[in-house]
């Protein structure tokens, strides 16, 4: 049985922390904020890969107010994300994720998000597409102040899988 996942994150720029999307440091500087190491990419990952499964979100497995995971490196999160499809007989099919920045430019980063992404998650390149748009200058992010990621997930579950968890 195929299920689909989504997951969307939003971040507000965070000029003293390095930017890290899909587990590649883009840039030294002009980071994202957040509790963790703040990656969009990955984190809209994780949320879609919970999703698909019925193993609830990212801020139900990892809250922004545990210390734990203050500056964690979010590869942490889509590794037990994986697992969550794993340990119900699922197999990842696909990842469609795509970046809303209007700044940095994202397309000379684009293959390496997508390697990184592929890697972390134990799947081949060609499962994994990684796109990125601006908003052409509309609203807070085309005003530059920070970065979305939205990512949609295939699973193929065992006919007798239950999301109780």
């Amino acid at each position: 049985m195929k299920r689909v996942g989504m997951g969307v994150d939003v971040h507000a720029f965070d000029e003293a922390r390095p930017l890290v999307l899909g587990g590649v440091t883009v840039s030294d500087r002009g980071g994202l904020a957040g509790h963790s190491d703040a990656d969009a990419v990955l984190h809209a990952i994780t949320d879609a890969l919970l999703g698909a499964v019925g193993a609830g979100d990212i801020g139900e497995h990892f809250p922004s107010d545990d210390p734990r995971w203050q500056n964690a490196d979010s590869s942490i999160f889509l590794a037990e994300a994986v697992h969550a499809v794993t340990e119900r007989d699922g197999t990842i099919v696909n990842m469609d994720v795509t970046i809303i920045a209007q700044q940095p430019k994202l397309a000379p980063h684009r293959a390496a998000i997508r390697e990184s992404v592929a890697r972390l998650a134990g799947l081949r390149e060609d499962q994994v597409s990684i796109k990125a748009t601006t908003t052409d200058h509309l609203g807070a992010l085309g005003r530059a102040e920070g970065i979305c990621a939205m990512a949609i997930v295939l699973v193929d579950v065992q006919p007798n899988f239950s999301i109780e968890h």
